[in-house]
């Protein structure tokens, strides 16, 4: 056990991250589930990092502004792509739009292992794409993102955007753009997922048990110097676990 890990001025930042991303991802994972499109958000992810690889291999590796382009622009495509999918199979189940979810993740996932194949720093850049980085994470480098959650949460909130099939999948595409080049595919699949799925439609809740999740997964990293997304990831689980076992309604 190691209590220098412990350093504020690491964990701090991190922590401000996590609550940026659950502010923002836990009414989006309300929405997810509600719409039964629980692996959109790893497909989206996983577009956008597809983006991030595409600009990089293009030259944009030491060009932020063409690494975000591509982020965005792979992102709000494929949002566009499965929202018309969607649109399509209005008389299907909804596990077939699942099933197209799935496939199109699978598909950005061996684009990008194609692309980065010959790269030497290959492996570096899938562990970043996956797990993040939090730990990385600055004060000044909190400013896009707060500025993308703020703007997301008064859009949401004013607009109504759940009764938008559109506006949703493309507001969802630009807020997971944000998210996952800070703290990795794992970490937005389950800030978004599991405090929906144990809280519900109740946002308070939710945002408890992502908090709680985030704080214990970064000390439990920091004291024994184990990867940071990961044990985030695991915390949630495990804190989404005990609420569930607390949960008063015998339905849920």
């Amino acid at each position: 056990m190691n209590f220098s890990g412990l350093e504020p001025g690491i964990l701090l930042p991190a922590f401000a991250a996590g609550l940026l991303v659950l502010a923002s991802h836990v009414p989006l994972g309300q929405a997810v589930l509600k719409r039964g499109i629980v692996f959109l958000d790893l497909a989206i992810a996983q577009i956008a990092g597809l983006g991030v690889v595409i600009a990089h291999s293009l030259g944009g590796e030491d060009s932020p502004w063409l690494t975000q382009t591509g982020a965005v622009t792979a992102a709000l495509l494929g949002a566009l792509f499965l929202q018309r999918m969607e649109r399509f199979g209005r008389g299907c189940a909804s596990a077939r739009q699942e099933a197209i979810i799935g496939v199109t993740f699978v598909a950005a996932a061996c684009l990008a292992l194609i692309l980065m194949s010959h790269d030497p720093h290959g492996a570096e850049h899938l562990q970043d794409l996956l797990v993040g980085q939090i730990l990385w994470t600055s004060w000044s480098g909190l400013v896009p993102l707060a500025v993308i959650t703020a703007l997301m949460l008064a859009v949401w909130f004013r607009f109504n955007l759940r009764a938008s099939p559109l506006g949703f999948y493309l507001l969802f595409a630009l807020t997971i753009t944000a998210s996952v080049q800070v703290v990795g595919i794992y970490l937005v699949f389950a800030s978004l997922i599991v405090p929906a799925l144990v809280a519900g439609e109740r946002l308070a809740r939710g945002l408890i048990i992502g908090v709680l999740g985030y704080a214990l997964g970064l000390i439990v990293s920091g004291l024994f110097d184990l990867p940071s997304g990961a044990a985030i990831v695991l915390a949630l689980v495990a804190v989404a676990s005990v609420a569930a076992l607390f949960n008063r309604n015998p339905n849920r």
